[in-house]
This record gives C-alpha cells, structure tokens and sequence, in this order.
C-alpha cells in the first residue's frame, strides 16, 4: 500500500464512523418528544454532516473513493443500536454521550493516530474535535 493508500483507507474508516453517528442522530430525533433535544440533536447531526463533506472532499482531492454508507458493520451496529433505543429521554442522552465519546472521540483517535499528512491529520482533528464538543454539551444536559 503506498502512502496515499493508506491516509484515504484510514480516512474512510473515519467516513464510515461518521455516517454511523449520522444514523445514530436520526435514530435520537425519531424517537425524541423534547423538542427542545430534537433541535439538539438535529444542529449536532447537521455538523456530523458537515464533516462527512469534508473528509469526502479530502479523499477526493488524494485520488481516493469517498465511503458512500457506514459500511456492513455499521450497518448492523445501526440496526442493534434502533432496536435497543430507550424511549427514556435521559437514557437517549446517555446512549449519545456514551457512543460519541467511544467511537466519535477514542476509536477516532486510534484511527487516526500517526499515518495521516498535515492536511489530513487536521481534517481528522476537526471531526474528532465536533465529537468531544457535542459529548460535553450532551452531558451539560444529563446534569
């Protein structure tokens, strides 16, 4: 695998986790009755949108193929995560923080970690970074 190879598969791995919390926000706003935390969630799902324009465009612009869904195991993850949805709007809040801190900021971390160009790693870091932002919101709203 050349280098270029590499910064678009892990770039994609991120996409693909991405498009996961994108269908984890359509699951909470389905499901939410606050509309107050339904307009939350869908300010917090459209900047998940927006980086997955972003890391889109940055593989794109590294001759590689965007991620087009979160994958096949995104897609079971995404089917168990509805299925097991709490209607309990404070256990919705703590299903969020716990998916975005464990997959939005930690395994996103660990996808990333060395390999990436300056470009790239910036990228990466402003979508990790969208992640951390919305877990402390979220848990500013479990208090």
């Amino acid at each position: 695998m050349t280098e270029n190879e590499v910064v678009i598969e892990e770039l994609n791995t991120l996409l693909r986790g991405t498009f996961m919390g994108i269908r984890s926000y359509e699951h909470y706003i389905q499901q939410v009755e606050d509309e107050e935390l339904k307009k939350t969630f869908q300010s917090m799902q459209q900047e998940v949108k927006e980086n997955a324009q972003k890391l889109a465009e940055r593989i794109q612009n590294l001759g590689g193929v965007p991620a087009d869904s979160e994958g096949f195991t995104g897609k079971m993850h995404s089917y168990m995560h509805k299925a097991m949805l709490s209607d309990n709007p404070h256990q919705q809040l703590e299903d969020a923080v716990k998916g975005l801190d464990n997959y939005g900021v930690q395994y996103s971390e660990e996808v990333v970690k060395g390999d990436l160009d300056p470009e790239s790693k910036q990228i990466a870091e402003e979508v990790i970074n969208t992640s951390r932002k919305q877990v402390d919101i979220l848990k500013q709203l479990l208090q």
